[in-house]
């Protein structure tokens, strides 16, 4: 890939951004202008990683190349960092990381995560995914808090909940979609309390054994939600409008999923234009979605 300056490297990862953000505001005009672009790399970087977790599911590209592709874009971050970088995701994160004294061991957890999406595909208990969104989601939160320079743990841990509790909504509305890469997030053991096995995923085979394990995760997701919605009562200016209307907006998808009866093997909730518009509203008046 042809080495860009600085500038043309933040338009391509805002590119990538804008082409992948899709349930959630990511840049959005709430944030700054001057602090957007590194929204869009910090963006780049996760989702570049996470397309060669999933690559070649369809095209037979197996284990071991996904996780050499892994290893060589730690590579890429470690070079970022000693500021050697030649790829445009990290030539913009790399001033990313000096202005706003991101630590690499974020970034690492990401990848970390991305590693056991390519060699791991069940999960036996909700402990266990737990540990993965500790990696997968949790320092995406922390990196958004860093960028407004909130270093305080006590918000971090807040974000945490947040960000654990839209990972596991994105498992939710994913159901159907993961389950044809082999993938299943629905902790095994509560599959079999509920009489649902890895069968009735792959054939959409939707029961009250189904619905009632999906109201089972949507109710315990909520208190994720409500655990880290003081958190933009503690922030200023638009970081705290930002935050507040992605906690709206993964609350929205969960009454998504109620709405259409908890069935998401044949139907994958998402926000429209109109649920957009409405948690605009949300966020103007000060109100809240109630499950």
């Amino acid at each position: 890939m042809k080495s860009l300056n600085v500038a043309e490297s933040y338009e391509y990862c805002e590119r990538i951004t804008r082409a992948h953000a899709e349930n959630f505001p990511v840049g959005s005009l709430l944030v700054p202008k001057n602090r957007r672009r590194h929204i869009y790399s910090i963006y780049a970087f996760a989702r570049t990683a996470d397309d060669i977790a999933d690559e070649g599911y369809e095209d037979g590209i197996n284990t071991e190349r996904r996780l050499a592709a892994l290893d060589d874009w730690e590579r890429k971050l470690e070079a970022c960092y000693r500021g050697e970088a030649s790829h445009p995701v990290f030539i913009a994160l790399s001033v990313t990381a000096r202005e706003l004294q991101l630590p690499p061991g974020l970034f690492r957890d990401l990848l970390s995560a991305f590693r056991q999406d390519v060699v791991k595909r069940r999960y036996a208990n909700f402990d266990e995914l737990l540990d993965y969104c500790s990696r997968s989601a949790n320092p995406i939160g922390r990196l958004m808090l860093l960028l407004f320079d909130y270093r305080d743990e006590r918000y971090h841990r807040l974000a945490d909940e947040i960000t654990t509790g839209l990972q596991l909504t994105n498992f939710w509305q994913d159901v159907a979609v993961d389950i044809m890469k082999d993938r299943i997030y629905l902790p095994e053991n509560e599959m079999k309390h509920f009489g649902v096995s890895s069968e009735d995923l792959r054939e959409r085979r939707f029961n009250g054994g189904y619905a009632a394990l999906l109201k089972f995760q949507v109710e315990r997701t909520k208190d994720f939600f409500d655990r880290g919605s003081p958190l933009p009562h503690l922030l200023r200016g638009r970081i705290a409008l930002e935050v507040r209307l992605t906690l709206l907006g993964g609350m929205r998808i969960l009454e998504k999923i109620v709405e259409q009866g908890y069935d998401t093997l044949n139907g994958r909730p998402k926000l429209q234009t109109r649920d957009k518009i409405g948690l605009i509203v949300k966020l103007l008046t000060g109100s809240r979605y109630r499950l």
